[in-house]
């Protein structure tokens, strides 16, 4: 693709040109199109949240993009992208910040994640090289940003609280997604109304459309909240958005809420939810993804200092019948393939798991609200 640079003038609409080329990332899903109108000058220090225009220089570690609809598709050096500036926490590929070099960035993440990475895995290519060509402003000339655009909030409505489970892991990429998924689809099947939410993490669009696939009613995620990810978010602004995620489920008429947090149960923003009251006491169950039989030890230590029991042990560690084992040798716990999940093993304990508590308990009668379209 060849560069445009009178069709990318700044101050200017964007031309059609450019935009039936430009791929808009998952990250911006709740983003009007309408609203991606003209080009503005980049910003000269980057924050969280500032939406812009970036052309592909080089590729390395994400070699293709999450589009809003969910479809991944391949990059190639010169075509635009519309991003989001934001913070990574991945220990398995890239830590990152909403930072620029000058009119240059990196690609931090499949979803449209926009920084500069600081660290990263041994094993990991280079990002992905950006430049950037300005920033993205409404009609009005206001330049975008994605905190203007979170799902509608549902609270004082007198809507009844869905019961939470929340899956939580040893560490990256311990299984915490495909068991989130596996518990859904075990209730899912057994006639229950269930959601699913994504709380923390970096915006990826496999991550909520497994969710959905599995039979959830509504499938949500941090974008909702509009954040682009969640590294560096203060324990407030994770409980606003918890509030926020679990109001917007209950207006589905979800029963349940299977919430996925992302990394390891020491990670920081993991942590500060799991050493919040008010977090801990509204949800009914919890269940552990864990690489292995050690982890899984480690980490139910780490839970039980906070009074939390988990459910069950799953994850990559379920997978062999000798690890499932030593897991529940050594941690007096269940350890649950997804299969068994699948197939409702959990159910009966979910039935009789402590309805929620705290985070402002909500009447629970049902009014006479239509239910919203899926966003």
């Amino acid at each position: 693709m060849q560069d445009h640079p009178a069709q990318l003038e700044i101050g200017r609409p964007l031309a059609e040109a450019v935009r039936s080329t430009l791929r808009i990332s998952y990250a911006l899903r709740r983003v009007p199109t309408s609203h991606l109108h003209r080009l503005l000058p980049r910003p000269d220090v980057p924050q969280v949240g500032d939406v812009v225009v970036a052309r592909v220089l080089s590729l390395g570690k994400n070699m293709a993009l999450d589009l809003t609809g969910g479809r991944r598709c391949k990059l190639h050096p010169g075509d635009l992208i519309a991003g989001v500036f934001g913070n990574r926490y991945a220990t398995l590929q890239f830590e990152g910040y909403a930072r620029s070099n000058g009119d240059h960035c990196d690609l931090l993440s499949a979803g449209g994640l926009c920084g500069l990475v600081a660290s990263k895995h041994d094993t990991v290519p280079e990002p992905s090289k950006l430049r950037l060509e300005g920033a993205l402003g409404d009609a009005g000339g206001e330049p975008l940003r994605l905190q203007r655009f979170p799902v509608p909030a549902y609270a004082g409505l007198g809507l009844a609280r869905p019961r939470v489970a929340v899956v939580l892991g040893t560490s990256m990429d311990s299984g915490k997604t495909h068991t989130a998924r596996s518990v859904i689809r075990g209730l899912a099947r057994a006639g229950v109304r269930v959601g699913g939410i994504k709380l923390t993490g970096t915006a990826a669009a496999s991550d909520t459309m497994t969710l959905l696939d599995a039979g959830a009613c509504v499938a949500l995620d941090f974008v909702d909240g509009g954040l682009p990810s969640t590294y560096r978010c203060s324990v407030g602004e994770l409980l606003e958005l918890y509030r926020l995620l679990v109001d917007h489920a209950a207006a589905y008429r979800a029963e349940w809420v299977v919430i996925e947090i992302a990394d390891g149960v020491i990670q920081g923003e993991t942590a500060a939810l799991l050493d919040s009251a008010d977090f801990v006491s509204s949800v009914a169950a919890w269940v552990l993804a864990a690489n292995d039989a050690l982890g899984a030890l480690g980490a139910a230590e780490v839970l039980r200092h906070r009074g939390i029991t988990p459910l069950a042990v799953s994850g990559l560690v379920s997978r062999s019948a000798l690890a499932r084992r030593e897991v529940e040798a050594a941690t007096d716990l269940p350890c649950l393939a997804a299969p068994a999940l699948e197939a409702g093993a959990l159910n009966p304990k979910l039935r009789v798991a402590t309805a929620p508590a705290g985070l402002e308990a909500v009447d629970r009668e049902r009014p006479a609200l239509a239910t919203p379209g899926l966003a």
